[in-house]
């Protein structure tokens, strides 16, 4: 499969939607009415090796806002009200810049070259090894994780504020070098984020490079829809559209297998809290203390469809997940443990946020089996990804 991906959206659904979805949501609750509303503001931020960095403030207008940095493409909060109108920032992080600097959990981040694993930091690409910085070492297994020692997520990013008459946003640039953290070939990306008039969270992706290279780009933030700081996520309500996933290994490595997810703690294509399963006496769990997986998501991938859709019920707060990518790792949140004091002051303990990250398959590079992540000379890598923000009733 090339990896060339086109973002046609899939004009038929009903191939795409579980038994038993969750109930329609309903049309995001408008602030206003005037899309002239919509505002973006820059402040100052600080500095990293001695450039700029900017904090960006995005708001709708509509009851979605967003401040976003150039520090690694990282979204710092996400405004949005619940069903009676009341907002809350659904996504964790800090309030500082240095907090960010001093070491994270890939909190709100862009991730590359490549999101998630690869075994060992090794791969082959047309007959020749490459060898990448590990970063990680799950059950004593090392591997290259989200890019490495210094990923997309810890570079300062070229910045431009974007508006259109639906939706106000952020160019993000960045040029990655030839043998960057191990990779081979110049890779230009360019990420687009979008705040849409229907509350909609957009994010494109587009990469071109001049030597065949991995890509596999994805965003990494932590939701608790019922607010940053409220505890545990065990409660949200999750389904997942997909009927198998990859078994990982020790390691957290894919062993190649695609795995039906029928009659395992993988099963979220009907919905189901996120608690429910999640200390199950099972191999997978156990491997991952918890989920730290990716589902192989239903439908043809290129084309733009329901990964997800979570729901917090205290709140009402409800977002889906639209991607043309082929994959999607469901995080828990398995290795907070309060360490990380985050905005407000608030520790971000065990289990207090969760990630949907879409993607292609972890280790890819190492798994010709899988949809190929191999982006050459004269081809254009493009993703999309939304998450939609809803309400639901009680």
């Amino acid at each position: 499969m090339q990896r060339n991906v086109t973002t046609a959206i899939a004009t038929a659904l009903g191939c795409l939607v579980a038994a038993n979805p969750l109930p329609a949501a309903d049309t995001p609750r408008a602030h206003s009415e005037d899309a002239s509303a919509m505002t973006i503001e820059r402040v100052s931020w600080g500095t990293v090796d001695g450039h700029p960095v900017d904090l960006y403030t995005l708001d709708n207008g509509r009851g979605l806002r967003m401040k976003v940095t150039n520090y690694g493409g990282i979204v710092v909060a996400l405004e949005c009200p619940d069903r009676d109108g009341r907002m809350a920032d659904v996504v964790l992080g800090f309030d500082r810049l240095e907090d960010y600097l001093a070491g994270h959990p890939y909190f709100g981040a862009l991730i590359g070259r490549y999101g998630n694993r690869i075994a060992a930091g090794r791969f082959v690409l047309d007959e020749r090894e490459y060898r990448l910085a590990t970063n990680n070492a799950p059950g004593g297994r090392p591997c290259a994780l989200h890019g490495g020692l210094k990923g997309f997520d810890k570079v300062v990013w070229r910045a431009e504020p974007l508006r259109e008459p639906d939706r106000i946003g952020l160019r993000l640039r960045h040029t990655s070098p030839d043998g960057d953290e191990g990779y081979p070939g110049r890779l230009d990306v360019t990420v687009h984020y979008w705040l849409t008039t229907d509350n909609t969270w957009r994010i494109t992706y587009e990469a071109t490079t001049d030597r065949p290279t991995p890509v596999n780009l994805t965003q990494h933030s932590y939701f608790n829809l019922a607010g940053h700081a409220s505890g545990p996520i065990l409660g949200h309500v999750l389904q997942i559209h997909a009927d198998r996933f990859t078994p990982v290994d020790a390691g957290l490595i894919p062993t190649g297998e695609l795995r039906p997810v029928d009659g395992t703690p993988m099963d979220f294509r009907r919905p189901t809290p996120i608690g429910a399963r999640i200390d199950a006496d099972d191999e997978q769990i156990r491997f991952g203390g918890g989920y730290d997986h990716n589902w192989v998501l239903n439908g043809p991938a290129g084309t733009l469809r329901l990964a997800a859709v979570v729901e917090e019920p205290t709140t009402g707060r409800r977002m889906e997940v639209w991607t043309t990518e082929p994959g999607l790792q469901f995080y828990s949140g398995n290795f907070l443990d309060g360490s990380n004091i985050g905005k407000g002051r608030t520790p971000y303990g065990h289990r207090t946020g969760f990630c949907l990250e879409t993607q292609h398959f972890p280790d890819s590079p190492n798994h010709p089996e899988f949809p190929s992540t191999i982006l050459r000379p004269g081809e254009v890598y493009r993703s999309q990804t939304e998450y939609r923000f809803r309400t639901v009733g009680p």
